[in-house]
């Protein structure tokens, strides 16, 4: 998904603003290889996307612990030199298979807010609540903590293009409203809406969904609506 995947609470979620980390001495393309040119030959997207669905359908079938390197290769029916020329850690390319949120199709706006609040909490829950999804965010969370630096990079990569794009929303909204008054509300609606929409992933699935999707879409509206009040009267 999701890219998009990305935040609303490290703690909890792969997505996220509360307690990011960051460290310098990481490099961004140490574990990340897409876009680089292997010694010889040009690269083949179709061998990277072989790689992503292998990666996506092992994690569904046998979970995160199962979904190796040598396994994914196996499944791809590739060597696992074209899978290290390409992505250096297991992590990085599990990544890439279930929160490619760059490449995904945000919600498109209509005229009528809670409309698209809905349709973007249902957008989050089904990214979230996908198989291969649910498998990856524990052990993800796991390896996190093992690397300082590689949750900020997901979150650089995954979460910006949403975050944007719903902040762009409430612009339309409420164009009379500061740039600061709307990234400021824009910033608590998406940090509730992906937190919301990751437990309620993780745990429940899609079940009872609609319902779901209807209460937390009344909420961010009250959110987004109550917020720009609050902030004219400070």
């Amino acid at each position: 998904m999701f890219t998009i995947y990305y935040g609303a609470l490290r703690n909890v979620m792969v997505f996220g603003e509360t307690g990011r980390v960051l460290s310098a001495v990481v490099d961004e393309r140490r574990d990340r290889r897409i876009g680089t040119v292997g010694v010889g030959r040009p690269r083949d997207p179709q061998v990277d996307d072989a790689i992503l669905t292998a990666a996506r359908e092992l994690l569904a079938e046998q979970g995160y612990q199962k979904t190796t390197i040598t396994a994914i290769a196996r499944r791809a029916q590739l060597g696992t030199a074209a899978i290290y020329r390409r992505w250096a850690t297991k992590e990085s390319i599990i990544e890439d298979a279930v929160f490619g949120m760059q490449d995904a199709a945000l919600p498109v706006t209509t005229s009528n807010l809670r409309d698209d609040m809905q349709a973007w909490t249902r957008w989050f829950l089904a990214r979230v609540a996908e198989p291969a999804t649910r498998a990856a965010i524990p052990g993800l969370l796991s390896a996190y903590h093992q690397e300082d630096g590689a949750y900020e990079q997901l979150v650089r990569r995954s979460e910006d293009p949403a975050r944007l794009a719903l902040a762009e929303r409430v612009r339309v909204e409420f164009p009379e409203r500061s740039d600061a008054e709307i990234a400021s509300t824009a910033d608590v609606a998406f940090d509730i809406l992906v937190a919301t929409t990751i437990v309620r992933g993780l745990t429940s699935g899609l079940a009872d969904g609609d319902a779901f999707c209807a209460r937390t879409a009344d909420a961010l509206v009250l959110l987004v609506t109550s917020t720009g009040t609050e902030i004219s009267r400070q």
